[in-house]
């Protein structure tokens, strides 16, 4: 089997992070991560630890949905019971992982900084949705909720490092990539592909001047370090470049599959598939009020 095949159903329940969120913040896990990523750049922080440690954050996520260090230690556990956690939580689903990522990624876990000053760009991109598949010609075809361009943008991120060992790449790049890649629609609502054949020649320019306008209101290391980046997009023939498109094509695919997946759901999955009305102490007077009332 491809690593890409073996890493499909880890990749997807990574990208449910779009969908899930939790009181008190707003936004995603995915969006909130998102935001979390550009303000630790923005203030200075490595790229290779945000990278590490917000990977090895969305893995855990595939499991532990919003329980984090934060939550675990307010509910009184100690930052170690903690840590004891979250590590389960990315052993239970880290198996196709390339070994040596999976240490790396396994260390990075833990409590994350998270700076107060969250950028304009990465609020606008939360906030902006994504347009779903469409074609030249062609009516769209709009699916409820559409995701945010925070959340592709960091679901990209998060793919392009678990993928880089399948392609040889470096997945410090492909991670800082992935987050920036749509810089330009900060401003530019997404018409999708259509929009953009209806843009014709001006497209190029339209992209360029609005990612400038971005990349000109970040602090000069990060803002070059960026340009570098973005300039891996046009093409796939260094390995950096290879684990970013892989990501991207990616997400955007598993994201369809996941709406088609959500409007076939029946009540006998829950019921059957995931034990719904699940083990426990009350589950026999559970099962008699749903025969009773025809469920």
């Amino acid at each position: 089997m491809h690593p890409f095949a073996q890493l499909r159903p880890l990749l997807a329940e990574i990208g449910d992070a779009k969908r899930v969120r939790v009181a008190g913040a707003p936004g995603s896990l995915a969006e909130q991560s998102f935001a979390r990523t550009w303000a630790r750049l923005v203030a200075g922080e490595d790229v290779a630890d945000v990278a590490y440690s917000e990977t090895a954050a969305a893995v855990t996520r595939a499991r532990l949905a919003g329980i984090d260090t934060g939550v675990l230690t307010t509910a009184g556990l100690s930052e170690g019971e903690a840590l004891d956690v979250l590590r389960r939580g990315f052993d239970e689903v880290a198996g196709p992982l390339d070994a040596g990522l999976r240490e790396r990624l396994r260390a990075a876990l833990g409590p994350q900084s998270c700076p107060a000053a969250v950028p304009a760009l990465a609020g606008s991109l939360n906030a902006q949705p994504r347009a779903g598949a469409t074609a030249p010609g062609k009516p769209r075809i709009v699916v409820e909720p559409p995701e945010s361009h925070g959340d592709h943008c960091l679901t990209v991120a998060v793919y392009g490092v678990l993928v880089a060992p399948v392609v040889g790449a470096d997945p410090v790049a492909p991670f800082l990539l992935g987050v920036a890649h749509h810089l330009h629609n900060v401003v530019l609502p997404d018409a999708g592909f259509a929009g953009e054949v209806l843009l014709g020649n001006a497209l190029e320019r339209v992209m360029a001047t609005l990612e400038e306008r971005e990349l000109a209101a970040l602090p000069g290391p990060l803002a070059a370090r960026v340009r570098e980046v973005l300039a891996l997009r046009p093409g796939a023939e260094v390995p950096e470049a290879r684990a970013f498109h892989a990501a991207d094509v990616l997400d955007r695919v598993l994201q369809v599959h996941h709406h088609a997946r959500a409007a076939a759901f029946t009540s006998a999955q829950a019921l059957d598939d995931l034990e719904l009305v699940h083990a426990g102490p009350v589950q026999a007077y559970h099962l008699d009020v749903l025969a009773a009332a025809g469920l």
